[in-house]
């Protein structure tokens, strides 16, 4: 679904000349999309053996070939290298241009990704504000994971997250919800003895120094009436978006560092 409209809007930008438009498009799902996502989600099926490994190996194939053609009028050596390499020799110039497939969107299969790629997306940054390091493995207990149809998407989401399955002695000592398109998934972590609370606070005073400095900045120039005289409306709007962001973070380190100092 998401390589078909990639796929138009490049069609469409090529054809008014947009080059710009054309590579940001394939740029951010190459990178965004394919990379970061799809990949790892595809190591997962790949490593489990799962049922669904034949059918995963086809579309990364399918995707890799497609967009390697995308790709080729913007960056034609590290596509011609890899069509070589992939084919056994084939030049990519000769390769036809990707086409419509005529396949009708999965509304459900995509509904059910952005979900998984939301709640994914939350559990680290939660893991990230509890001083978690990325790599560090945690203990965890998803409730409401079938209500959200992502029951088979379990193993994936513990994967990407770096969540363990809850042992016998598992104590939740943190917990996070995220509310999804059918339902609220739940989140408990098991962070004892994960964390260096020493290490953490001191990470969060650098943080909230510097969130101070920005709000103090910001807030000074919005208290200027001879600069809001000047500066044109969107710079006067990007600057209050700023203070509004440091005010967030501010709250959101006060608030950890009094969670840790009751630890």
């Amino acid at each position: 679904d998401r390589l078909e409209r990639v796929r138009a809007d490049v069609d469409e930008a090529f054809e008014r000349f947009e080059f710009s438009k054309a590579c940001e498009a394939l740029y951010y799902f190459a990178w965004d999309e394919v990379c970061d996502w799809y990949l790892e989600l595809a190591k997962v099926q790949l490593a489990d053996g799962s049922e669904y490994a034949q059918g995963t190996k086809a579309v990364l194939g399918n995707v890799l070939d497609q967009l390697l053609r995308l790709l080729h009028p913007v960056i034609p050596f590290v596509t011609e290298t890899l069509w070589k390499v992939l084919t056994g020799g084939e030049s990519v110039v000769v390769a036809s241009w990707p086409s419509a497939t005529g396949v009708e969107p999965d509304a459900d299969s995509a509904r059910r990704i952005e979900d998984l790629q939301k709640l994914v997306t939350e559990v680290r940054r939660f893991r990230s504000d509890q001083g978690l390091k990325p790599s560090q493995k945690v203990a965890a207990r998803l409730t409401e994971i079938d209500a959200a149809d992502l029951a088979a998407q379990v193993p994936a989401v513990r994967s990407l997250a770096r969540l363990t399955e809850p042992g016998e002695e598992f104590a939740a000592t943190a917990a996070i919800e995220v509310r999804l398109s059918g339902a609220t998934v739940t989140v408990e972590l098991d962070t004892s003895g994960t964390v260096d609370v020493a290490a953490e606070r001191a990470r969060l005073g650098k943080d909230l120094a510097v969130a101070e400095k920005e709000l103090a900045g910001t807030s000074a120039k919005l208290g200027n009436e001879a600069f809001l005289s000047k500066a044109p409306a969107a710079v006067v709007e990007k600057i209050t978006a700023r203070r509004q962001i440091a005010e967030e973070e501010i709250a959101r380190i006060t608030a950890r560092l009094q969670e840790l100092g009751s630890a």
